[in-house]
Protein backbone atom coordinates (compact mmCIF):
# COMPACT_ATOMS: atom_id res chain seq x y z
CA UNK A 1 0.00 0.00 0.00
CA UNK A 2 2.86 2.37 0.80
CA UNK A 3 4.44 1.68 -2.58
CA UNK A 4 1.19 2.38 -4.42
CA UNK A 5 0.61 5.53 -2.39
CA UNK A 6 4.14 6.73 -3.14
CA UNK A 7 3.57 6.54 -6.89
CA UNK A 8 -0.03 7.79 -6.67
CA UNK A 9 -0.70 6.22 -10.08
CA UNK A 10 -1.39 2.53 -10.64
CA UNK A 11 -1.08 1.56 -14.32
CA UNK A 12 -3.72 -0.97 -15.33
CA UNK A 13 -2.21 -3.23 -17.97
CA UNK A 14 -4.01 -5.59 -20.36
CA UNK A 15 -1.48 -7.85 -22.07
CA UNK A 16 -2.38 -10.34 -24.79
CA UNK A 17 1.22 -11.40 -25.27
CA UNK A 18 3.34 -12.14 -22.20
CA UNK A 19 6.48 -11.35 -24.19
CA UNK A 20 5.54 -7.67 -23.87
CA UNK A 21 5.45 -7.87 -20.07
CA UNK A 22 9.13 -7.29 -19.32
CA UNK A 23 9.57 -4.31 -21.67
CA UNK A 24 6.34 -2.81 -20.36
CA UNK A 25 7.69 -3.04 -16.83
CA UNK A 26 10.99 -1.45 -17.84
CA UNK A 27 9.17 1.38 -19.63
CA UNK A 28 7.06 2.13 -16.54
CA UNK A 29 10.12 2.15 -14.28
CA UNK A 30 11.92 4.48 -16.69
CA UNK A 31 8.93 6.81 -16.43
CA UNK A 32 9.05 6.84 -12.64
CA UNK A 33 6.52 4.23 -11.50
CA UNK A 34 7.23 1.11 -9.46
CA UNK A 35 3.77 -0.47 -9.18
CA UNK A 36 1.58 -2.08 -11.83
CA UNK A 37 -1.71 -3.98 -12.03
CA UNK A 38 -1.90 -6.73 -14.65
CA UNK A 39 -5.49 -7.66 -15.40
CA UNK A 40 -6.86 -11.19 -15.70
CA UNK A 41 -8.69 -10.25 -18.89
CA UNK A 42 -6.49 -12.34 -21.16
CA UNK A 43 -5.00 -15.82 -21.21
CA UNK A 44 -1.53 -14.27 -20.97
CA UNK A 45 -2.18 -12.66 -17.57
CA UNK A 46 -0.48 -15.20 -15.32
CA UNK A 47 2.59 -15.46 -17.56
CA UNK A 48 2.77 -11.66 -17.79
CA UNK A 49 2.64 -11.35 -13.99
CA UNK A 50 5.36 -13.98 -13.70
CA UNK A 51 7.60 -12.15 -16.16
CA UNK A 52 7.11 -8.75 -14.54
CA UNK A 53 7.60 -10.17 -11.05
CA UNK A 54 11.13 -11.15 -11.99
CA UNK A 55 12.02 -7.45 -11.90
CA UNK A 56 12.96 -6.63 -8.28
CA UNK A 57 12.20 -2.94 -8.83
CA UNK A 58 8.55 -3.54 -9.71
CA UNK A 59 5.61 -4.28 -7.41
CA UNK A 60 3.21 -6.39 -9.47
CA UNK A 61 -0.43 -7.02 -8.66
CA UNK A 62 -3.28 -8.86 -10.36
CA UNK A 63 -6.42 -7.04 -11.47
CA UNK A 64 -9.90 -8.05 -12.63
CA UNK A 65 -9.69 -11.00 -10.23
CA UNK A 66 -13.14 -12.56 -10.01
CA UNK A 67 -12.63 -15.95 -8.35
CA UNK A 68 -10.64 -17.78 -5.68
CA UNK A 69 -8.99 -19.81 -8.45
CA UNK A 70 -7.73 -16.63 -10.10
CA UNK A 71 -6.34 -15.49 -6.75
CA UNK A 72 -4.38 -18.73 -6.53
CA UNK A 73 -3.08 -18.39 -10.09
CA UNK A 74 -2.08 -14.78 -9.50
CA UNK A 75 -0.26 -15.47 -6.25
CA UNK A 76 1.48 -18.50 -7.74
CA UNK A 77 2.69 -16.29 -10.59
CA UNK A 78 4.12 -13.75 -8.15
CA UNK A 79 1.37 -11.17 -7.64
CA UNK A 80 1.89 -9.14 -4.48
CA UNK A 81 -1.63 -7.70 -4.31
CA UNK A 82 -5.07 -8.32 -5.81
CA UNK A 83 -7.63 -5.92 -7.27
CA UNK A 84 -11.20 -6.85 -8.18
CA UNK A 85 -13.85 -4.83 -10.04
CA UNK A 86 -16.49 -5.50 -7.40
CA UNK A 87 -16.80 -6.69 -3.83
CA UNK A 88 -16.60 -10.50 -3.65
CA UNK A 89 -16.56 -11.88 -0.09
CA UNK A 90 -15.03 -15.11 -1.41
CA UNK A 91 -12.15 -13.32 -3.13
CA UNK A 92 -11.56 -10.96 -0.19
CA UNK A 93 -11.56 -13.71 2.42
CA UNK A 94 -9.30 -15.94 0.33
CA UNK A 95 -6.77 -13.13 -0.13
CA UNK A 96 -6.85 -12.43 3.60
CA UNK A 97 -6.30 -16.11 4.36
CA UNK A 98 -3.25 -16.04 2.09
CA UNK A 99 -1.98 -12.78 3.57
CA UNK A 100 -2.28 -10.94 0.25
CA UNK A 101 -3.45 -7.28 0.22
CA UNK A 102 -6.73 -6.95 -1.65
CA UNK A 103 -8.48 -3.88 -3.02
CA UNK A 104 -12.08 -4.76 -3.93
CA UNK A 105 -14.13 -2.58 -6.20
CA UNK A 106 -16.99 -0.58 -4.74
CA UNK A 107 -19.69 1.54 -6.31
CA UNK A 108 -21.87 2.43 -3.34
CA UNK A 109 -21.98 3.19 0.37
CA UNK A 110 -23.31 -0.32 0.98
CA UNK A 111 -20.26 -1.94 -0.60
CA UNK A 112 -17.93 0.35 1.33
CA UNK A 113 -19.66 -0.76 4.51
CA UNK A 114 -19.11 -4.38 3.46
CA UNK A 115 -15.41 -3.65 2.95
CA UNK A 116 -15.18 -2.10 6.42
CA UNK A 117 -16.94 -5.12 7.89
CA UNK A 118 -14.28 -7.29 6.24
CA UNK A 119 -11.53 -5.25 7.91
CA UNK A 120 -10.52 -3.26 4.82
CA UNK A 121 -10.02 0.49 4.60
CA UNK A 122 -8.73 0.87 1.03
CA UNK A 123 -10.99 0.14 -1.94
CA UNK A 124 -11.08 0.54 -5.68
CA UNK A 125 -13.79 3.00 -6.79
CA UNK A 126 -14.98 1.65 -10.13
CA UNK A 127 -16.00 2.77 -12.69
CA UNK A 128 -15.07 6.15 -11.28
CA UNK A 129 -16.21 8.63 -13.91
CA UNK A 130 -19.44 6.78 -14.68
CA UNK A 131 -20.30 6.75 -10.96
CA UNK A 132 -19.93 10.50 -10.54
CA UNK A 133 -16.19 10.97 -10.38
CA UNK A 134 -14.65 13.40 -7.94
CA UNK A 135 -18.02 14.66 -6.71
CA UNK A 136 -19.06 11.12 -5.71
CA UNK A 137 -15.78 10.49 -3.91
CA UNK A 138 -16.25 13.72 -1.95
CA UNK A 139 -19.76 12.61 -0.98
CA UNK A 140 -18.63 9.14 0.12
CA UNK A 141 -15.56 10.41 1.97
CA UNK A 142 -17.81 12.37 4.32
CA UNK A 143 -19.34 9.46 6.24
CA UNK A 144 -16.42 7.10 5.54
CA UNK A 145 -13.55 9.19 6.81
CA UNK A 146 -11.17 6.28 7.33
CA UNK A 147 -11.55 4.91 3.81
CA UNK A 148 -9.00 5.53 1.05
CA UNK A 149 -10.04 5.21 -2.58
CA UNK A 150 -8.27 4.10 -5.76
CA UNK A 151 -10.57 5.54 -8.44
CA UNK A 152 -10.29 3.69 -11.74
CA UNK A 153 -12.27 3.99 -14.93
CA UNK A 154 -12.27 7.18 -16.98
CA UNK A 155 -9.26 8.68 -15.21
CA UNK A 156 -7.08 10.55 -17.71
CA UNK A 157 -4.53 13.35 -17.89
CA UNK A 158 -7.46 15.76 -18.14
CA UNK A 159 -8.87 14.91 -14.69
CA UNK A 160 -5.88 13.31 -12.97
CA UNK A 161 -5.12 16.35 -10.80
CA UNK A 162 -8.76 16.68 -9.72
CA UNK A 163 -8.74 13.14 -8.32
CA UNK A 164 -5.33 13.33 -6.69
CA UNK A 165 -6.23 16.60 -5.00
CA UNK A 166 -8.71 14.68 -2.82
CA UNK A 167 -7.24 13.59 0.51
CA UNK A 168 -9.38 10.43 0.41
CA UNK A 169 -7.67 9.26 -2.80
CA UNK A 170 -4.70 6.98 -2.20
CA UNK A 171 -3.85 6.67 -5.90
CA UNK A 172 -5.61 6.47 -9.24
CA UNK A 173 -5.78 3.56 -11.63
CA UNK A 174 -5.16 4.44 -15.26
CA UNK A 175 -4.68 2.88 -18.66
CA UNK A 176 -3.68 5.81 -20.87
CA UNK A 177 0.09 5.31 -20.39
CA UNK A 178 -0.22 1.59 -21.14
CA UNK A 179 -2.91 1.63 -23.83
CA UNK A 180 -3.13 -1.75 -25.62
CA UNK A 181 -2.21 -0.25 -28.99
CA UNK A 182 1.03 1.16 -27.53
CA UNK A 183 1.98 -2.19 -26.03
CA UNK A 184 1.12 -4.23 -29.10
CA UNK A 185 3.17 -1.84 -31.25
CA UNK A 186 6.11 -1.94 -28.86
CA UNK A 187 6.13 1.83 -28.39
CA UNK A 188 8.07 1.66 -25.14
CA UNK A 189 9.46 5.20 -25.40
CA UNK A 190 5.94 6.55 -25.63
CA UNK A 191 4.88 4.50 -22.61
CA UNK A 192 7.80 5.98 -20.69
CA UNK A 193 7.02 9.53 -21.80
CA UNK A 194 3.33 9.26 -20.89
CA UNK A 195 4.24 7.73 -17.54
CA UNK A 196 6.77 10.45 -16.78
CA UNK A 197 4.21 13.13 -17.61
CA UNK A 198 1.65 11.51 -15.31
CA UNK A 199 4.19 11.22 -12.49
CA UNK A 200 5.11 14.89 -12.91
CA UNK A 201 1.45 15.92 -12.77
CA UNK A 202 0.89 13.78 -9.66
CA UNK A 203 3.77 15.46 -7.85
CA UNK A 204 2.06 18.82 -8.32
CA UNK A 205 -0.98 17.68 -6.34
Amino acid sequence: MEAIAAGRILPVVVLRDARAAAPTGHALIAGGLRSVEVTFRTDAAADAIRAMSENPDLLVGAGTVLTRAQVDRAVEAGARFVVSPGFSPAVVHHCQALGIPVFPGVASATEIQMALDAGLDTVKFFPAEQLGGVAMIKALAGPFRSVRFIPTGGVSPANLRDYLAQSAVLAVGGTWMVAPDLLSAGKWDEVTNLTAAAVSAAREC
